[in-house]
């Protein structure tokens, strides 16, 4: 009867979450996203029994904790990616704001491990470095205040999120650890030219940079002795840069055979900084250029399906979101041949640790979220201010 004067109730047709997202993701790079972990693990079975048998552990200890840490960050990226943007974004400032907190009380909590930089917490059974978890964290902050600064009467978005970015890169560098500054900058830079940033005002900051740069080498001995390793024409084969530069020539276009190098009993950060070499030793160049490609095909297919985003505060993020994911694989690559000063920066994925591997699931989720397939409306209603 109710029906038949009210008339029935329009029932909505909801899609289930998991065939939304399998219909929405981007299915090219979360096949790169796994194979890239796939490779990590293969490498860790050749680059980790020598630390364990070192440090008195069973032969594949690292490899356990690596495929525990590594699922972890697997389970991360699965449960980020199938959020909504609105949700990632709320989530992401709420632990941006933690992993700040945990960033300024590092000098007075921290510790470093006997490798000179304060950069980690301890907790007995595991480290946690907070530059890790902070590095996605701010990228969305700072699309939020950015996207929010072109909204009529916002806030002044482009200033808040430089200032911020200063304060990040100022306590970066007090550990030191002026590769993750140099990310941040990077991060906010590319950001900040996607939203439309003049030339002029780029060149300037990139004027700062080298002033900065010029600086620190005058005043910080960790950083004036990376230059000069690097500027060094000669290599010492007993450093770690003399170990990779020899790992990777001996391994030539196919390597030496898988278990057959001897670059993972040389050096004490093989299975982390410099698993590239070991790659490069055992399988030779064309590992190699696979790895390349795969990190290449997540970032161009994220930006490709960035540059159809309407949405200022999605394109924003995700843009930051994929050229850190690219450029801190290049950064790890480069310091190995010699192409860039040594920076103690691991390579997504591949590379051991626990802090990085579900940071990187964390901060990978976030780009998949972003890059998922959406309606982007008409675009008279992007005009009116209504797209979504």
């Amino acid at each position: 009867m109710t029906e038949m004067v009210y008339g029935s109730a329009p029932v909505r047709d909801v899609e289930p979450v998991l065939p939304k997202w399998w219909r929405t993701i981007d299915k090219w790079s979360i096949s790169c996203v796994l194979m890239l972990f796939g490779v990590g693990l293969l490498l860790g079975f050749a680059a980790s029994p020598p630390l364990a048998e070192k440090n008195g552990f069973a032969p594949f200890y690292y490899v356990q904790r690596q495929m525990f840490f590594g699922g972890m960050a697997m389970i991360a990226m699965l449960v980020t990616s199938m959020m909504g943007p609105m949700l990632v974004r709320r989530l992401a400032i709420l632990g941006f704001l933690v992993a700040l907190i945990a960033l300024m009380m590092l000098p007075f909590l921290g510790t470093d491990f006997g490798k000179g930089a304060v950069r980690w917490y301890s907790l007995g059974f595991a480290s946690i470095q907070p530059s890790e978890f902070l590095k996605p964290g701010f990228v969305v902050a700072a699309a939020w205040l950015m996207a929010a600064s072109r909204e009529i009467g916002g806030p002044p978005g482009l200033s808040w999120s430089f200032f911020l970015t200063l304060i990040i890169v100022a306590f970066l560098a007090m550990q030191p650890d002026f590769g993750q500054a140099a990310l941040v900058l990077f991060a906010w830079g590319v950001m900040y030219f996607v939203a439309g940033a003049p030339i002029l005002l780029l060149g300037l900051m990139a004027g700062m940079v080298v002033l900065v740069g010029s600086f620190a080498y005058s005043n910080s001995e960790h950083f004036a002795r990376r230059i000069d390793g690097f500027w060094s024409p000669d290599v010492d084969p007993t450093t770690q840069l003399g170990f990779a530069t020899n790992a990777i020539q001996e391994g030539g276009f196919f390597g030496v055979g898988v278990g057959e190098g001897t670059v993972k009993w040389s050096l004490p950060d093989a299975h982390t900084d410099f698993i590239i070499a070991v790659a490069a030793e055992e399988y030779g160049l064309v590992l190699v250029m696979c790895i390349i490609a795969l990190y290449a095909t997540v970032v161009v297919r994220s930006l490709m399906r960035l540059m159809r985003e309407r949405d200022p505060f999605i394109r924003l993020a995700g843009t930051g979101l994929a050229c850190i994911f690219g450029v801190q694989a290049m950064i790890n690559m480069g310091v190995a041949v010699r192409l860039l000063p040594a920076k103690g920066m691991t390579l997504p994925f591949v590379s051991y640790g626990g802090s990085s591997l579900i940071a990187g699931g964390i901060a990978v989720g976030m780009l998949f979220a972003f890059t998922r397939s959406r309606p982007q409306g008409e675009i008279g209603d992007l005009l009116r201010g209504r797209a979504r």
